[in-house]
């Protein structure tokens, strides 16, 4: 079979389809997609809202919650306790499937009249985190999101088995970490891409090291300023009088870093341990191709956020992982997972499910919303085995017969993820408006849904510039203040949890709100886009997330290491 080249029906751009995407998808029974990879990325981003919070109240037992579902557009929402208890399981909401409706419209009417999770959690699995979001396995944390396994946890993103960490992303086993992207160690700040390290300030892709400051590219070192050495007793001199505790200290060196780091090459692609890789922030893995932020996958392509091994087999499939296989084109799934297709928050061993949403511990389900230990549903519905059988095959071919239509034009047959317009949530409330930002203007001109988000209300009480500049000199009360962020203007607190782990760290409050932060992080990743550039120092081309036109000095593998060792 040779490379087959379609035009995506969304951005119209040209795709390519190799032999061995068709050999995935004749494998698992689906036809070949006719979006192209960047696309379905969006449209799957479009159904997973992160960090978008609203105020509710559960409606079984009249708790107040936060929520990640407007309560304007769901008026069902149960809290952590009463989604996951025995008083409902989800075929009360149960549709006889009308074969003279569209499929996909029917899915809509049950997935807006289904109860919410207020957080896709795994509720039993948190202790005294009531404010976090797609995560489990968590204690005492605040804030968090996309995260497992993490303890003493505040403001932070696609962080993993770590503790007393704020405002971080994408870190894996790490304890005391403040204001880092990227890596793993112990008593990390301000830094970026350093692994396996102790004691490192305002550093970039260090390896193995401990007590360095401003050090980039360092493999095995220890005692360095600006990556030259320093005995022990000088090292720790110089540390003491960089006044660390200060907030005017570290404004004044975060203004030069940048232009420090930048000296120096980079490699062309964050990744380590890896073998036949292509993509970006790609670890442990083997024979995946064109993924973002994946750790320990083996034979994948298009995916992105798989953060907990195992994973394999699969395809465009978006957060998660943790026993993923023979999947394709789903978002929010994992945890003992197999042979799902097209769907949106499924997990805890599920096996053979397709266009459904927030589905736990179930299999073979086709259509269905809210549903736990099922088998054998559509649209909620509970039918034989055999029923079941015949009923999907009888809606497989109505959607090829009679395709669900946009507005926009844009053809749903079976094969291609949900529609746009069955997204629980507006475009700018989800996921997708972090990495592909639009105005509102242009959401709604390209058929996605917009929505006003309304910010709460709240009166500064007290200037950051009035703040004491030592953390030293900050006390308990200001965790009763509410600042104004010094990017955005919007209100802010200071969380208790947090002052204790700056002061037990030595490290100033942040002057900035927790949103304007974590875009600061996300603005300094690379992202997932692949382009052809040629090495800075052998000329070969490479394939990299470094655009052509990027300042940067960008070095393959070979030179770069070359370089570091």
């Amino acid at each position: 079979m040779n490379n087959e080249t379609k035009n995506c029906q969304n951005c119209k751009t040209d795709f390519i389809i190799e032999p061995e995407d068709f050999s995935f998808y004749e494998k698992i029974k689906v036809p070949p997609p006719t979006f192209c990879p960047e696309c379905r990325l969006q449209r799957r981003m479009a159904f997973r809202n992160e960090r978008t919070l609203y105020k509710a109240v559960c409606d079984l037992c009249t708790k107040n919650v936060v929520t990640i579902f407007d309560p304007e557009i769901h008026k069902t929402i149960y809290c952590g306790s009463c989604w996951w208890g025995d008083s409902w399981d989800g075929t009360e909401y149960a549709m006889e499937y009308d074969s003279s409706r569209n499929f996909f419209d029917q899915l809509k009417d049950l997935m807006l009249k289904t109860p919410k999770m207020n957080l896709v959690v795994t509720y039993s699995t948190l202790k005294n985190s009531d404010y976090i979001n797609h995560a489990g396995g968590c204690k005492n944390c605040y804030l968090l999101f996309n995260a497992d396994f993490c303890e003493n946890v505040y403001y932070s993103t696609i962080v993993n088995h770590s503790k007393d960490v704020a405002d971080c992303l994408m870190m894996n086993k790490t304890e005391f970490a403040y204001e880092c992207i990227g890596g793993d160690g112990s008593r990390i700040f301000f830094s970026e891409n350093c692994a396996e390290s102790v004691d490192v300030w305002y550093s970039k892709d260090c390896v193995s090291c401990t007590n360095c400051f401003g050090c980039v590219n360092l493999r095995n070192k220890s005692y360095h300023i600006f990556n030259q050495a320093y005995s022990k007793e000088e090292y720790l001199e110089k540390i003491k009088s960089m006044n660390l505790d200060k907030y005017s200290y570290h404004k004044l060196i975060q203004s030069s870093i940048h232009d420090f780091w930048n000296k120096f090459p980079r490699r062309f692609m964050y990744g380590r341990m890896n073998v036949n890789v292509t993509g970006e922030y790609v670890y442990a893995s083997k024979n995946v191709k064109n993924s973002y932020m994946t750790a320990s996958a083996d034979d994948a392509k298009y995916c992105q956020f798989i953060t907990l091994p195992s994973f394999k087999d699969s395809y465009d499939i978006s957060e998660w992982g943790s026993g993923v296989e023979s999947c394709v084109d789903s978002i929010t799934a994992g945890e003992g997972i197999y042979q799902v297709k097209y769907s949106s928050g499924v997990w805890s061993n599920v096996k053979n499910v397709e266009y459904s949403m927030y589905v736990i511990n179930s299999s073979d389900c086709f259509g269905c919303v809210g549903l736990r230990n099922k088998q054998y549903c559509i649209l909620n519905k509970q039918y034989s085995k055999e029923e079941y059988q015949k009923l999907r095959e009888q809606i497989i071919n109505s959607l090829e017969a009679n395709p669900y239509v946009d507005s926009q034009g844009r053809i749903f047959k079976y094969g291609e993820f949900m529609p746009y317009d069955l997204s629980p949530f507006s475009y700018n409330a989800s996921y997708a408006i972090q990495y592909f930002p639009m105005t509102k203007e242009e959401i709604q001109n390209k058929g996605f849904i917009f929505s006003e988000i309304k910010s709460g209300e709240h009166n500064i009480t007290k200037n950051t510039a009035d703040l004491p500049d030592s953390i030293s000199d900050i006390t308990d009360a200001v965790t009763k203040e509410v600042l104004a962020c010094t990017l955005c203007t919007k209100p802010y607190r200071i969380a208790l949890g947090e002052l204790e782990l700056l002061k037990r760290l030595s490290l100033p409050v942040p002057r900035s709100c927790p949103n304007c932060r974590h875009n600061r992080r996300i603005d300094r990743v690379n992202k997932w886009r692949l382009f052809e550039r040629n090495c800075g120092k052998c000329q070969i081309s490479i394939q990299t997330s470094y655009a052509p036109e990027r300042p940067e000095i960008v070095y393959c593998e070979k030179c770069y290491q070359q370089e570091v060792y």
